[in-house]
């Protein structure tokens, strides 16, 4: 895909380039003692590095953040934009800096478009505080985050905020937080992998539940949902934050587990019987279950499946990993919490997970 003649680049190469050779000239001309950080961080499938040809066809393109203090914001930030408007080149290595918005209330997103006149352009100016405590709820961008906070934050917004780039930060701010964010303290990954595995207990013997009453749509759809539970521990297990449904298979594939895990993940979604089913997932349970022994971060458990009490499904009996890991909590915070997890393990409406403040009261409610 083109657009103006110019081949697709990663987002975050045309973002850079942006700064580089347009915005950055611009502030050292208007504003030499300006102290900000310029990033490409927040949504965008750029910020995850999963941006295709395809992407360009709305809010994509020469995209940035400029972040400034709440001072420098509330004296600079209006006139940072309007100058910015008209004096950002009309296009950037072919791209077009200009986004036409549409009018359909149902459609309000912006697409490149070339532009004689004023540029409407994607290079958003923030106080970078408002814009922390904003992408992630908290009460400070500076403060210590509690336990409850860390529960509160979506892995899709953790993900936004220390993914991208960031190309330069005269402030030091951006970089503290991202550093900061990288992420979860030592209990808190702890008591979210026992979360996980806790989830996958509930669920593992309904796959032959189902399909022993007849439900074998209901048995698929039980396999699907723990299919998706094994990727994303394993995504915990190695450190990485989950991105939200569209590119979580895509992240899932860069682990190392990836390789030996997808024949039985394809093998368990694929399956047309319970029969078949079956033994795909406790193949997977086996080598998730290895995985975490190797980790090193609770007592070893048997990996092997087994039946389910008395019944004949085959299963691993997941809640004996939620219990080792979660012998490991020292945290009282966290040791007294029932094993619930965080916003992305009890939710996973967009609508829902883009409400900051809300998540942050419900996890303070959760006991």
């Amino acid at each position: 895909m083109t657009i103006s003649g110019a081949p697709f680049m990663p987002g975050i190469e045309l973002s850079e380039a942006l700064y580089e050779e347009a915005v950055e000239p611009i502030l050292r001309d208007e504003l030499p003692r300006l102290r900000y950080a310029a990033a490409r961080i927040g949504s965008g499938s750029e910020v995850l590095g999963f941006d295709t040809p395809r992407s360009a066809d709305h809010e994509w393109g020469p995209r940035l953040e400029i972040f400034l203090t709440a001072e420098d914001e509330a004296q600079h930030g209006a006139a940072i934009r309007r100058t910015l408007a008209a004096r950002l080149p009309k296009e950037v290595r072919g791209w077009p800096t200009h986004f036409e918005e549409s009018d359909d209330p149902l459609d309000r997103v912006g697409r490149m478009q070339l532009t004689d006149g004023l540029v409407n352009h994607r290079v958003d100016v923030y106080d970078v505080d408002i814009w922390l405590v904003e992408q992630l709820g908290v009460r400070s961008a500076s403060a210590e985050l509690t336990t409850r906070e860390w529960l509160a934050m979506p892995q899709q917004r953790l993900a936004e905020t220390t993914g991208g780039a960031v190309f330069h930060d005269g402030l030091g701010t951006l970089t503290d937080v991202r550093r900061r964010l990288a992420w979860y303290p030592d209990q808190v990954w702890r008591y979210l992998l026992a979360c996980q595995w806790q989830r996958i207990s509930q669920e593992e013997a309904f796959v032959g539940r189902c399909a022993e009453v007849g439900d074998d749509i209901g048995s698929a759809v039980v396999a699907a949902r723990l299919v998706r539970d094994l990727m994303r521990l394993c995504l915990l297990l190695e450190r990485r934050y989950a991105p939200y449904s569209k590119w979580l298979g895509s992240a899932f594939g860069q682990l190392p587990a990836a390789k030996s895990l997808k024949p039985a993940l394809r093998g368990a979604l694929a399956a047309t019987d319970y029969r078949t089913r079956e033994p795909y997932l406790c193949d997977a349970y086996e080598v998730v279950a290895a995985l975490q022994n190797a980790s090193g971060l609770s007592a070893p458990v048997d990996p092997k499946r087994r039946s389910y009490h008395s019944r004949p499904f085959q299963v691993l009996r997941a809640e004996r990993f939620a219990q080792a890991l979660a012998e490991t909590v020292t945290d009282e915070n966290l040791r007294t919490l029932a094993l619930v997890g965080s916003v992305d393990q009890w939710a996973d409406s967009s609508d829902l997970l883009t409400q900051s403040q809300a998540i942050q009261a419900t996890a303070h409610a959760l006991k």
